[in-house]
């Protein structure tokens, strides 16, 4: 058979055992052809054979997120100035007050988690009085992981918090003296009154979510993710939330594989949610680019714990085992997967009280169902997820609550939160993400540098030895581990022949770069299915076109997403905005060419990069 494209002189890392470094790969109708000798590679290539010298770089499989809100975010990326990434407030409050100059009424400035305080060097977030002095009149909205909110004036009274407004159940409005609202919302023991609160500002029309999904997807082809299995999320309702990335599935512009399952909005209705939606979707039904994944990360809602860790241990109610079971019991009839949310182990525990006692009526083995996040998990626990036939799916949320863990629980208790190489001795399927876009960034490497370092973003250090696994071991649960979470084993996760080509090539070697250097990786070339779907450098030619992030306003345009750590560290405003991603923010010029401008032209002549760029891309 004829390969369609041909890739060379690359460092290949296939995570397949019986070939695990071949010289170059074959492509041929969406699949890996053949791996080997350069040699043997080249014998496959045809008259329209296309060949891509690598230049000696790492390629790896395609990043797989095993647990993201990648629907939910797509649909408000374009209206979020993200954070992620930021190394200093000073830095933050500068984008925000970049980002207030150019948003126009009545919207809203929305910094939507993806970051944490400990990662600024001055350890803070800003005070209520900074945020009102740079937004006097337009609405902010800062939520800062699952624990509070900061809104100033104009955003209270876009919302119309006053001090006649009653206290939420599970959260608080705080006031002053007067029992006026400052602006700090706190989540108490829940994040309800946060999302809700976020819920009164104003959506993009259809046209610009269509455009914003596509601007975050190739975010994440930035970073090197080709697949996410999306959990669900509140106010993402079935199927109305999902027409967006069902548009785009139709035609065809998909560059990400999405597996997506279904979380019940309705408190006390959760088992009715679940009899329709069995009635409307099976799972696996779909094809291998948008497919249906089952049920959760919300199953019922007395089930859901949270891990706010400032506060202590919300206690489940006791009805939790009431409405849980039924629930379970129609999945498991139904031949339904799920994933539960669970932070605490003694959710856990009551949880799979009742999966063990559904289990001996309707054994769970092959449905491939797990758990969430699982920080606190025991190793009794552990055990009773592999005899029913488990898994869990871990996520890098102590990188950003680390320190806060410790304040209460202390430093030993933090030590296996979550305890991941102990699941994986235990023969758990262990797979990993991020839980993006709210509580941590979207960025897997911030992900891959935790699981090999055991440091918060802050610079803890969390983990012994005994809990830290190798670079290898952690891509693998990136990729190939995280095809069991979505029954897609065998079918992609590794270079292989047979398997579907989605592949990445690096901008420095995953494995040799210093430990500190993980997290700053990313892709300059990824393929899904064999095709580009995002080039820089080198590989930018190769890059797809893609229209300007609408609306006009949008901070994507400004500042893109993840902010890389060499901007926050003194490289000159010019050479931020080209490094930034010209490709997916101008959609004229190629990242490569902006690259190349900003290193060419003198960094603080700001005439003649405007000049010689011949646009204004960036809004500084």
């Amino acid at each position: 058979m004829t390969a369609d494209l041909i890739l060379v002189n690359g460092r290949f890392t296939t995570l397949d055992r019986t070939n695990p470094a071949p010289e170059a790969v074959a492509i041929a109708d969406g699949r890996f052809l053949a791996t080997g000798t350069q040699a043997e590679i080249r014998a496959l290539a045809g008259p329209a054979t296309q060949v891509v010298d690598l230049g000696g770089r790492r390629a790896v499989p395609g990043l797989i997120d095993s647990h993201m809100h990648i629907i939910r975010g797509g649909l408000n990326y374009n209206m979020e100035l993200r954070w992620d990434g930021v190394r200093s407030l000073a830095q933050a409050m500068e984008m925000l007050k970049r980002q207030v100059a150019v948003t126009p009424p009545p919207q809203w400035v929305r910094v939507v988690g993806g970051f944490t305080d400990q990662q600024f060097t001055e350890k803070r977030l800003p005070t209520l009085e900074e945020i009102n002095a740079v937004a006097p009149d337009t609405p902010v909205f800062i939520l800062h992981l699952y624990d509070r909110a900061l809104l100033n004036g104009a955003a209270l009274r876009a919302v119309g918090y006053t001090k006649d407004t009653p206290e939420p159940p599970g959260g608080e409005i705080r006031r002053d003296a007067n029992g006026n609202p400052t602006g700090l919302l706190l989540a108490k023991p829940n994040a309800t009154i946060l999302y809700a609160t976020l819920a009164k500002g104003p959506k993009l029309p259809l046209e610009y979510q269509v455009n914003s999904s596509r601007h975050f997807m190739r975010e994440m082809n930035r970073l090197g993710v080709t697949g996410v299995i999306d959990a669900g999320g509140g106010f993402q309702n079935y199927p109305e939330d999902y027409q967006v990335i069902e548009k785009l599935q139709a035609d065809g512009q998909l560059t990400l594989r999405i597996a997506y399952n279904l979380f019940t909005q309705k408190p006390k209705q959760e088992l009715a949610d679940f009899q329709s939606w069995s009635k409307q979707v099976k799972p696996g039904q779909g094809d291998d680019l948008y497919r249906h994944n089952g049920a959760g990360e919300m199953l019922v809602y007395s089930a859901a714990d949270f891990e706010d860790f400032r506060v202590e241990r919300p206690e489940m109610p006791p009805n939790m085992e009431g409405d849980l079971e039924p629930v379970v019991r129609l999945l498991a009839e139904q031949r339904w997967p799920w994933r539960l949310h669970a932070t605490y182990d003694e959710t856990i525990s009551r949880a799979l009280d009742v999966f063990e006692k559904v289990d001996r009526d309707v054994p769970l083995k092959g449905l491939n169902w797990f758990f969430d996040h699982c920080e606190t998990i025991s190793a009794r626990n552990i055990d009773r997820i592999a005899a029913l036939g488990g898994g869990i799916a871990v996520q890098h949320r102590m990188a950003y609550q680390g320190e806060y863990f410790i304040e209460r629980y202390g430093a030993k208790a933090a030590e296996r939160t979550p305890p991941v190489a102990r699941m994986l001795e235990a023969g758990v399927p262990v797979g990993a993400g991020t839980d993006a876009t709210r509580v941590a960034s979207y960025n897997p490497w911030v992900s891959l540098s935790w699981l090999v370092t055991g440091r918060t973003l802050g610079g803890t250090r969390l983990y012994p030895q005994r809990n830290l696994i190798d670079r290898e071991t952690a891509l693998r649960l990136w990729t190939q581990a995280n095809t069991w979470f979505s029954t897609e084993e065998g079918k992609k996760g590794q270079i292989k022949a047979g398997q579907l080509a989605d592949i990445i090539v690096l901008d420095r070697d995953y494995f040799s770069v210093t430990e500190d250097e993980i997290q700053d990786i990313e892709s300059v070339l990824t393929l899904l299915g064999g095709k580009p779907v995002y080039g820089a450098g080198d590989f930018a030619s190769l890059s797809p076109p893609l229209p300007p992030a609408m609306p006009d306003w949008s901070p994507v345009r400004s500042f893109g997403g993840y902010q890389r750590r060499a901007a926050a560290e003194g490289e000159s405003k010019y050479a931020f905005a080209a490094n930034c991603g010209c490709a997916s923010t101008c959609g004229v010029h190629g990242h490569a060419h902006a690259a190349a401008l900003a290193a060419a032209v003198p960094a603080r002549d700001e005439g003649s990069f405007w000049g010689a760029l011949g646009c204004s891309c960036w809004a500084f």
